[in-house]
């Protein structure tokens, strides 16, 4: 893999950029490998790309029905934060805020993370004291947040009307080093690193079948026909509940859709992300000018990848009364993802009944800002059987009642 850096563009420059090579190889399926990942999604390709660079398996295959970056890591609002109430959601959290900060030279790849900070307004008494108890447990956690007062959110975002009659600011919980990144780059810096790794992507792959003998998973059938291996890791956001009905176990979580859009671009007004739970709606301003807004979820099961004008309609609404300035722009486009919503409202990172195949799902509407510390823990998982970014994660925890309640601090996810 060629190296980038501002000697690589001048020197392409200067011959018609002819010298670029290709960001991965375009791989077609070995017969066996050690380890296959169903999903070639940011968690997927993070997982992978650990696998290699801190246990050294790189005898790997990331399978991916659609195209790379396809589903929810190309389809989200790109908000990276970790001020998460219990101890098992702050670590992991954190942990891929952090590496998100070193990601672009570690990957060698710009993934244009901005740490711009992440505000969650405080719009009822209720958040108050719920955000003042988050603020405290991030004290203890090691995690650096504050409850600032409605005037400092003046301060930070101007264009903010602060004494709205239904839903006036009483606060914020602020996260001065969390920020965005552009979602695309994540997966395909990943992606090129996998590759120069020597690990094989192969998209357009359907996966319709887990195969297995003795209770212990032997391999995958797919549209490309089967393919070994010893290790199975499914990573494939609201489609989990259907790949693990393949393997002969039930998940318990549900899919639905979650809808956001973007107005059409306009000068810098905001450089920060804003998130109103309250009303259900959170907003940022993306560098080409465009406001990206992020509305709730879908009120009932379904796996559509497109938003609806109701939708719409409700989170512009409410956003209008706090930001009075978005009455005047136009919508440029909508879109949905699909994702997959657990009862506490907490991911799942875990081995199986099927030995041999682990399980990364359940990330609700987070999943983007928790890429690098899933692959993190989940690679550790896999070659070593447990971590302890994962640990507190496991299917059992439904069974044994020892739920990850985060309600609140999930965002539009209940």
């Amino acid at each position: 893999m060629k190296r980038y850096s501002a000697f690589a563009i001048a020197r392409e420059a200067l011959r018609d950029h002819t010298g670029w090579e290709r960001a991965w190889r375009k791989a077609q399926p070995k017969k066996r490998y050690d380890v296959i990942i169903v999903g070639a999604g940011g968690h997927g390709l993070a997982t992978a790309y650990y696998l290699g660079k801190n246990f050294g398996i790189t005898n790997v295959a990331i399978i991916e029905k659609g195209w790379l970056g396809g589903g929810n890591t190309g389809r989200n609002t790109t908000i990276i934060r970790s001020n998460y109430l219990q101890d098992p959601s702050a670590a992991i959290y954190e942990k891929a805020r952090s590496l998100y900060e070193t990601m672009s030279q570690d990957l060698n790849y710009n993934v244009m993370f901005s740490p711009r900070g992440v505000m969650m307004l405080a719009q009822t008494e209720h958040e108050v004291r719920g955000y003042q108890r988050t603020a405290h447990a991030n004290a203890l956690q090691g995690v650096s947040t504050e409850f600032i007062s409605p005037q400092r959110v003046k301060e930070i975002v101007p264009i903010m009307n602060i004494n709205g009659p239904r839903y006036p600011v009483l606060g914020a919980l602020w996260q001065e080093r969390a920020g965005s990144a552009r979602h695309d780059a994540v997966a395909w810096g990943y992606a090129r690193a996998c590759s120069a790794m020597g690990m094989d992507i192969i998209q357009k792959c359907e996966v319709t079948g887990v195969m297995q003998e003795g209770g212990k998973v032997t391999g995958v059938s797919t549209s490309k026909g089967d393919i070994a291996c010893e290790k199975l890791g499914m990573v494939v956001a609201g489609h989990s509940g259907a790949l693990a009905d393949m393997a002969g176990f039930r998940l318990p979580l549900e899919s639905v859709a979650l809808q956001a859009l973007v107005s059409e671009p306009i000068k810098p007004i905001m450089n920060c992300v804003v998130m109103a739970n309250t009303v259900h709606g959170y907003m940022s301003q993306s560098d080409k000018g465009e406001m990206v807004i992020g509305g709730g979820t879908d009120a009932y099961n379904n796996y559509t990848q497109r938003g609806s004008f109701h939708h719409v309609e409700e989170t512009v609404r409410a956003l209008i009364e706090t930001f009075p300035m978005l009455s005047r722009l136009k919508m440029l486009r909508q879109w949905g993802g699909i994702v997959d919503v657990t009862g506490d409202r907490s991911p799942i990172l875990s081995k199986t009944p099927l030995e041999g195949c682990f399980i990364n799902c359940g990330w609700g509407t987070g999943g983007f800002k928790a890429i690098p510390g899933s692959g993190w823990g989940f690679a550790e998982l896999m070659a070593r059987g447990h971590s302890p970014l994962t640990d507190e994660f496991g299917l059992n925890r439904f069974a044994e009642g020892r739920f990850i309640d985060e309600s609140v601090a999930a965002g539009v996810a209940h």
